[in-house]
């Protein structure tokens, strides 16, 4: 981990907002306009997509990714004005929450004003023309960022410039640029607000073997926590997926989970993430609403930051478009808000943070416990329907904290029931 990491993130909750689907008008104004139902689900950080001008230049679709970002100092102008941010960034702060950018520094636009100025800093095929090192990414261009050094130096003037308004930063296929780079960016920009939390979006293990036999280089999560806070899931999201999809078994999924504890350092943070602007809706890849429950609480109690994309708390199972506009299908009658609060409330919990963490091993169930000297939380998510469980407790009744419901623990056997559980042991 980053020297200056706290474990204090482990008690945080992420809400991940792209700007110009949130709201019918696709502006700042519309996340002002909704920052109190954010905040009453017990949201600590806001996080918004790139907000930059999106390049024309092999354009998809027809409003563009907005990881193709013609000028990291501009707003584009569909989301307001930089008068507007600063509005929306107090109206953040004006209610106890941070908020943290997105940074995409592995590439830009094909028509970037970088690429109009320094066309040397750029990939180039050997025709001369502007190249990345991703097939389906033609849409941008990459950095040259070994050979020339000077941008190191223009990136980072970027992180300084936005320092002044942000909280943190979200920083997009990280692992992809130079180590040296972030550990030179981290001491930089430290210099300047020491406070802010950095966020690197990992890769999967097959994108990065992918790359390093292509030539390129690419870290891998350990590595990345020399400079950052906090960690994407990607090391086991394949396994999370594959369980939900019948290719490997929950046994299999909880076996990573745990050995996230011995690969990362002791105080490491993981982003707990079950969907984003990448990644299909799990509403979608669930398809039954009290799995969907369970998956949430499960996503809640695991040990790190979770993260929920906007309309995750509608159950909506449609993933906006990244290249028109495409807005969230708010669907407040199939609304989860309240039990992501209870989650969120729980989540702050100090044996959160401070807690030994414990997978019980279960071939159905995941079991993960919490102790701290003499308390416990014990989180059972009954996943596959178990209708049974045998926990090492004495008889008695026990108060499942999510739902105020008494459960009775008779001969170390639990009944199990289609709701997620949470017992806390004082």
């Amino acid at each position: 981990m980053a020297k200056q990491t706290s474990i204090t993130l482990r008690n945080k909750f992420i809400y991940q907002v792209f700007t110009r689907q949130h709201s019918k008008t696709s502006d700042f104004q519309g996340i002002i306009n909704d920052l109190d139902r954010i905040q009453a689900m017990g949201v600590d950080i806001v996080y918004l997509l790139p907000f930059h001008p999106i390049g024309k230049k092999d354009r998809k679709g027809s409003i563009g990714s907005p990881y193709a970002i013609y000028d990291y100092y501009a707003i584009d102008p569909l989301h307001g004005t930089l008068d507007d941010f600063k509005r929306l960034v107090d109206a953040i702060h004006a209610r106890g929450m941070k908020i943290m950018i997105d940074i995409v520094f592995n590439h830009t636009s094909r028509d970037s004003i970088l690429t109009q100025k320094h066309p040397e800093w750029f990939y180039k095929k050997a025709d001369g023309s502007f190249a990345n090192r991703i097939g389906d990414w033609s849409d941008i261009t990459d950095f040259d960022l070994t050979t020339h050094r000077v941008i190191w130096d223009y990136l980072i003037d970027v992180l300084k410039y936005w320092a002044q308004y942000v909280d943190g930063f979200r920083c997009d296929v990280a692992p992809l640029l130079p180590l040296d780079f972030w550990k030179e960016a981290r001491l930089k920009v430290d210099a300047k607000r020491s406070d802010l939390i950095w966020l690197t979006e990992s890769v999967e293990y097959g994108f990065i073997k992918y790359l390093r036999d292509m030539g390129y280089d690419a870290s891998t999560d350990s590595q990345m926590y020399e400079a950052f806070d906090i960690a994407y899931d990607y090391d086991i999201f394949s396994f999370m997926d594959g369980y939900l999809n019948g290719k490997n078994t929950l046994e299999r999924y909880l076996y990573e989970l745990w050995r996230q504890e011995v690969v990362y350092p002791k105080n490491y943070v993981k982003l707990r993430s079950f969907e984003n602007h990448d990644q299909e809706r799990i509403a979608h890849k669930v398809n039954d609403a009290k799995k969907l429950i369970q998956m949430t609480a499960l996503q809640f109690f695991l040990k790190g930051v979770p993260m929920i994309y906007a309309g995750q708390e509608h159950q909506i199972t449609k993933r906006p478009d990244l290249f028109e506009i495409d807005l969230v299908p708010w669907n407040t009658k199939d609304s989860i808000e309240s039990f992501i609060t209870k989650l969120a409330a729980i989540k702050k919990l100090p044996i959160m943070r401070d807690g030994t963490y414990h997978y019980v091993q279960s071939k159905h169930v995941a079991h993960i416990e919490y102790h701290l000297e003499s308390e416990k939380l014990i989180g059972i998510f009954n996943l596959d329907k178990l209708k049974t469980l045998e926990l090492d407790l004495p008889n008695g009744k026990y108060l499942n904290i999510l739902t105020n419901k008494l459960y009775e623990i008779k001969d170390h056997i639990l009944q199990l029931e289609d709701e997620p559980i949470i017992f806390h042991l004082k």
